[in-house]
């Protein structure tokens, strides 16, 4: 890959990434951290990756430094949930989105990887595999585990739109 390669790269996929991350970490600071360390393994080893595979590549390197991320630091939130079942919840908004992303907060980090990567990036199976790790297989039975805890929380009574 060469500098104007890798520039086109940042340009293309920035973005993307940025976005993905942003949905599984929640935290825009922390998003910024991962995708900015994520170029600079990409430009440090940029002599290695065929531009082709750039992308697949730069979405590999990303996934795996914010799990490193969220394994070094797990953020306790026993404080704000006490706070918040303390006041106690007297209106609750019904809205699609709030719904959706309490949904997708559920999941695993790898359930959610996944959703977001298929759904939202629009990724292959075998792409997100590559990503990930997984197999073909593996990304479509989790996929599918995944979608079905999805549908269990959004349809349920509490939940209903």
């Amino acid at each position: 890959m060469t500098e104007r390669e890798y520039n086109e790269c940042v340009n293309l996929y920035a973005d993307n990434v940025y976005r993905f991350i942003l949905k599984n970490l929640g935290h825009r600071e922390d998003a910024k951290d991962v995708v900015q360390g994520a170029f600079e393994k990409l430009w440090v080893s940029r002599d290695k990756v065929e531009n082709e595979k750039s992308k697949s590549y730069l979405f590999t390197i990303a996934y795996n430094q914010m799990i490193d991320h969220i394994r070094k630091n797990k953020r306790i939130s026993l404080k704000d949930d006490f706070a918040d079942s303390a006041k106690g919840a007297t209106t609750q908004k019904h809205d699609a989105k709030r719904i959706l992303n309490e949904a997708l907060a559920k999941l695993s980090e790898q359930q959610r990887s996944l959703v977001l990567l298929k759904d939202y990036e629009g990724y292959s199976y075998d792409e997100i595999g590559q990503i990930t790790g997984l197999n073909e297989s593996q990304v479509k039975v989790y996929l599918h585990r995944a979608r079905l805890q999805l549908r269990e929380y959004i349809i349920s009574p509490e939940n209903v739109i």
